[in-house]
């Protein structure tokens, strides 16, 4: 007896170590998830953008006149004093070179005009003549008057032809003048460049810095012509720094002068304090890497922690704060999905999930500020995937 007891005792463990075996293998298993704890804290919402460093003030000196630039050494980035630091150094422009024909018409010019002074010479030695014989016959009309030869009218008319002749004289030394003149044009004219090796060019313009700073860009280094309003350089303070970031005009709404911001990823790992100063009042249309025309704005900022490595034209990444609460209820924006037009969350409540329905407020690139449904402490579900639904039995990842 003893021995079927036994042997009836084994089959019974053994059948109930088969339907615990199938129990066990049949049981709900819990689903891993990642979680995340509602918190409460500050909390800000801002604008990141890509944008550009610029000295405040720049002061292009570009030349004046059409001219002769001569050449400069000076550098981007060398020191310059206002009012005494020689930026520019402009001479007068060599004359064109001759071709054949024009050389044979200006000597024709030049030749005439000498032929044009020797007229006026001999006509101003025919008007000294004609003079000179009008001054003898008035000396002796005046001889006659005295004792009443010739009439005081016959005087007269003598005296008239002295005055006369004098003003005749006078015109023909003033045209041997103008001819002469043009005969220095017409030889002028004729002048070759570099034709007078020995005689220096006259420096008729310098250009001097208009302030204090260095030298930003230059614009015309070597030797060369330059015409009336060409760039030669940009003189600028690099410690007097702004910043300039264009915004989607619909981003640019909210934010006003003295809005914080701050400047990073600008290659010096610190992250400086900004203030906007302006929102430029018009917009620009501007395509996006993805071929769309976005209206974009300026906004132009003060940068409050200055760094002598940040430089003219550096690039920049702004960020703008747009709205911050010193306290609020906020869950990660990876816990939440939608369910119609409403937010969801997946809460832990125990081993089990339950759907809650939140309300929310501000959103920023991590955080959602929560205005219902939810409260600090509370446990989500960090990521829910399309398998969780309310009442999964889950297990915290961490905790495996």
């Amino acid at each position: 007896m003893n021995a079927i007891w036994i042997k009836r005792l084994g089959l019974a463990a053994a059948g109930l170590a088969v339907v615990g075996a199938f129990a066990y293998a049949l049981r709900e298993k819990p689903v891993l998830v990642d979680v995340a704890t509602v918190t409460e804290g500050p909390m800000q919402v801002t604008i990141r953008e890509e944008g550009v460093t610029r000295v405040r003030e720049v002061y292009t000196i570009s030349a004046p006149i059409a001219g002769h630039l001569a050449r400069t050494h000076l550098e981007e980035g060398d020191p310059v004093k206002g009012g005494e630091t020689v930026v520019a150094s402009i001479e007068p422009l060599a004359p064109p070179l001759l071709d054949t024909r024009t050389e044979a018409e200006l000597l024709a010019a030049r030749d005439a005009a000498e032929v044009a002074v020797g007229i006026a010479e001999i006509d101003r030695k025919r008007a000294a003549t004609a003079l000179k014989l009008a001054e003898d016959e008035l000396a002796r009309a005046s001889k006659l008057h005295g004792p009443g030869i010739i009439s005081e009218s016959a005087l007269q008319k003598a005296q008239n032809e002295v005055t006369l002749l004098t003003e005749e004289l006078a015109a023909a030394e003033e045209t041997i003048k103008l001819r002469k003149a043009q005969l220095d044009s017409a030889a002028a004219r004729l002048t070759q460049p570099n034709g007078d090796p020995d005689k220096a060019p006259s420096c008729c313009v310098r250009l001097t810095a208009p302030v204090d700073g260095v030298v930003l860009a230059m614009f015309a280094k070597s030797e060369q012509a330059v015409s009336s309003g060409t760039k030669i350089a940009e003189i600028g303070d690099p410690a007097d720094l702004e910043a300039t970031v264009d915004l989607l005009s619909s981003d640019a709404v909210p934010i006003a002068p003295g809005t914080p911001a701050r400047i990073t990823d600008w290659g010096g790992g610190e992250t400086l304090k900004a203030r906007v100063r302006r929102i430029e009042p018009a917009a620009f249309t501007k395509v996006s890497a993805l071929g769309i025309e976005e209206q974009r704005v300026n906004a132009v900022l003060d940068i409050e922690d200055r760094d002598p490595r940040l430089g003219h034209g550096y690039r920049i990444f702004a960020e703008i704060v747009v709205w911050s609460s010193d306290r609020v209820a906020q869950v990660p924006i990876g816990a939440l999905f939608r369910d119609g037009a409403d937010w969801n969350v997946f809460a832990v409540d125990g081993d089990r999930l339950r759907q809650v329905k939140v309300g929310i407020g501000r959103m920023n690139d991590e955080m959602a500020q929560v205005t219902d449904g939810l409260a600090p402490g509370d446990v989500v579900v960090v990521h829910p995937g399309d398998t969780l639904a309310e009442g999964t039995l889950v297990a915290r990842r961490d905790a495996q």
